[in-house]
């Protein structure tokens, strides 16, 4: 049985409620603790307690972690309106914010990486590194895979994006910076996790797909709505399927943890990583730390894996 650690900015772009519904559907997998980043006095977290609830899984211990508040980030990360993304029912809103120290959020971080479980960050890594700090060393033997990394741009009839889309990491580029330095990790780039797609052709399978897929297909719609990605991707990436509405760079990070290697080529990159003019900077050079990175995947598998998996018993 896997245990697995999920971190996470969980409320903001919807592909954390979508890999965390596939982490709770994984076969042997159990999925020990959420925290949470980039929080708003615990919002994000009460978000995630709701979703575990949604999925009868309250057993799951949940804190959150780094605060926007304490001025960690580049740019405040921001939530969408409630009402529109977490509808009443089957949600009971106000969604409770679930505030906490932050030090009860490295204590499960810690707990977990003690126990040698799988700690899968799918979001800013203000957490880790905050670990890190207090205590040095304990990231060297974490079992980490982190979504994001960013050495080239992704394959031609796909976004064209840079290093400045590289959220997770740019958002907290001096966290960013001391988890590669200190932790040995798996990136997962949006080179690759832009291959993937949340589609309109899924949502009819995720209404059907109990409670929790059903608030993802809600939560795509919502998304559609407030975010308009396929309009602005579509017209440059023929790649790209036309009911597209979101991609699912959380759920192949952990798709890809969990074991999945339909197509996913990992290499091991030397790559510098550093901070220049306040933006995190990584390139591959001979000099370079030993990193694994994910280089390719076959991104609609992963789709038809994702839905298969997150409906599955329903």
């Amino acid at each position: 049985m896997r245990l697995v650690h999920l971190d996470t900015d969980l409320g903001g772009d919807i592909d954390d409620l979508c890999a965390l519904a596939l982490v709770l559907a994984w076969p042997d997998t159990r999925l020990i603790a959420v925290t949470t980043n980039s929080e708003d006095s615990g919002r994000r977290a009460g978000y995630a307690r709701a979703a575990l609830t949604l999925a009868q899984r309250e057993d799951v211990p949940v804190a959150a972690g780094a605060d926007a508040a304490d001025g960690y980030y580049r740019v405040w990360p921001g939530l969408p309106d409630e009402a529109a993304f977490w509808p009443d029912p089957p949600i009971h809103r106000p969604v409770p914010p679930l505030p906490g120290r932050v030090e009860q959020a490295l204590a499960l971080l810690e707990s977990s990486i003690r126990r040698g479980a799988l700690i899968i960050a799918i979001g800013a890594l203000t957490n880790l590194a905050l670990l890190e700090q207090r205590q040095p060393g304990i990231l060297q033997n974490a079992h980490l895979v982190v979504m994001g990394g960013f050495l080239r741009p992704p394959r031609a009839g796909y976004p064209r994006w840079d290093y400045t889309e590289d959220w997770n990491l740019q958002v907290d580029v001096a966290s960013a910076l001391t988890v590669l330095r200190s932790a040995e990790p798996l990136l997962v780039p949006l080179t690759v996790t832009v291959e993937t797609c949340l589609r309109h052709s899924h949502l009819g399978t995720l209404r059907q797909g109990g409670p929790l897929a059903a608030l993802i297909a809600h939560q795509a719609l919502a998304f559609e709505r407030t975010e308009g990605l396929a309009e602005r991707v579509l017209p440059t990436s023929p790649a790209l399927p036309a009911d597209l509405i979101n991609f699912l760079h959380d759920p192949l990070a952990c798709a890809i943890a969990l074991g999945w290697d339909q197509g996913v080529c990992i290499e091991t990159v030397p790559i510098t990583s550093s901070v220049e003019g306040g933006w995190l900077r990584q390139r591959a050079e001979p000099t370079g730390k030993p990193t694994r990175m994910v280089t390719a995947v076959d991104g609609p598998a992963l789709d038809a894996h994702w839905l298969a998996t997150v409906c599955r018993g329903a």
